[in-house]
């Protein structure tokens, strides 16, 4: 792997890749809680069922929201 000074597109095009992934992971993220958590807006449940589907879908969203940003810049890294 040679090391090379990167020109003003090469950065602009990671910028743009960098900005879509978190873009993507943010929305993708916002779904799955919704989905998850969407029942206690609906609903009135108990405080512990509550809780544990507030918990469980910030849980769930944030670790798919990761693994989306490694996902496309993985991917974009393998393209060039």
């Amino acid at each position: 792997m040679t090391t090379r000074r990167r020109n003003q597109a090469e950065r602009d095009e990671i910028t743009v890749e960098i900005g879509y992934a978190l873009l993507s992971a943010c929305f993708l993220g916002a779904v799955v809680f919704a989905t998850i958590a969407g029942p206690v807006a609906v609903w009135s449940l108990p405080p512990a069922v509550e809780k544990s589907l507030l918990v469980g879908g910030a849980w769930v969203a944030g670790v798919l929201a990761v693994i989306r940003v490694v996902h496309v810049l993985w991917r974009h890294g393998q393209d060039r």
